[in-house]
């Protein structure tokens, strides 16, 4: 079995990303902040990721982060749904910033 201390800290934001994003994983507020935390690091270190975005692909990661962060705020208790629509936007939120964003066509 493989040790988290075996990765890189690139390697287990990766496979902490990929665990929220999940559709079976149940989401937790601990981790939607993790996520909001991680995007607003790469944009405040300008993330070389996010220069090939386009100016539409930007706003629209801006959307879903504000939208995502609404939601923690206002949220009681999430339902499926509304944990389902949360998963979207910081799916839609981290767009080029995890490997596998980068390697999707989606604009």
């Amino acid at each position: 079995m493989t040790n988290d201390r075996e990765y890189s800290a690139a390697q287990r934001a990766e496979l902490r990303i990929s665990r929220i994003l999940n559709p079976n994983h149940p989401l937790s507020r601990e981790d939607v902040i993790w996520m909001l935390e991680y995007i607003k690091k790469k944009v405040a270190d300008d993330d070389p990721a996010l220069t090939g975005l386009s100016q539409p692909r930007l706003l629209r990661n801006f959307h879903c982060f504000a939208e995502a962060a609404m939601s923690l705020i206002h949220r009681g208790r999430a339902s499926d749904q509304e944990a389902d629509r949360l998963q979207g936007w910081l799916k839609e939120a981290s767009y080029g910033l995890t490997a596998a964003k980068r390697s999707e066509p989606h604009e």
